[in-house]
């Protein structure tokens, strides 16, 4: 049986669908329950209810951030292989996304107005680093998944001991971002230098300030 070629034409309208699941509220469906359904709810209140919101607001824009990133690359990437490895790593971050979500409805707390900015920058960095080459395209999947998993190691740190719903969330969110970075150099990305992934973490600081609370 012949695997149907999908032209430009598809995967843009594709990337269209998928770009709106991303950035509608309510919108992205998780393949798998949230960590955190079982758990009792949590007490959480006053300040650390208002910084536990900021953290998981970074959090699902970082999300919102890994999904473009994907897309932009599976549109350009070469190898039908690699835009596979694309899209499923995105389909698996749409349960990072809806949980994240979620979590922050449960904070009285909503996601970030930045969102379709980020996105939109995302993308582009995707589809260009797809552009390049497979390579280098797989190697900026690594960085991002070893910047993001630094990010959540820190959030762990700062969430209320009692709030063992986001808890939940970021640890396997973490667990699944190291087998991601780690599936991307597997397959032949590209290691990048230290002042490559210095550049990428300073951006990385830009989104963080600027979701926490907007």
């Amino acid at each position: 049986m012949s695997t149907r070629q999908y032209s430009l034409l598809d995967r843009l309208l594709s990337q269209s669908d998928q770009a709106m699941r991303t950035l509608v509220p309510g919108a992205a469906q998780p393949g798998r329950p949230s960590p955190a359904q079982h758990l009792r709810t949590d007490a959480v209140a006053g300040q650390q209810r208002q910084h536990t919101a900021g953290l998981m607001r970074i959090n699902h824009t970082g999300e919102v951030c890994a999904q473009a990133l994907y897309q932009g690359q599976a549109l350009t990437a070469r190898l039908p292989e690699v835009r596979g490895k694309m899209e499923q790593a995105a389909a698996e971050e749409v349960d990072h996304l809806a949980w994240c979500e979620q979590r922050l409805r449960e904070l009285d707390s909503r996601t970030s107005v930045l969102n379709p900015l980020f996105y939109g920058l995302s993308f582009g960095i995707g589809a260009a680093a797809g552009k390049i080459s497979d390579r280098i395209s797989l190697g900026f999947v690594a960085a991002t998944e070893q910047l993001v998993e630094r990010h959540l190691d820190d959030h762990l740190r700062q969430l209320p001991e009692d709030d063992l719903k986001s808890r939940a969330i970021l640890e396997q969110m973490r667990l699944d971002e190291i087998e991601h970075g780690s599936q991307a150099l597997q397959a032949g990305g590209v290691d990048f230098p230290r002042p490559v992934k210095g550049v990428m973490k300073l951006m990385s600081r830009v989104m963080t300030a600027a979701t926490y609370r907007i």
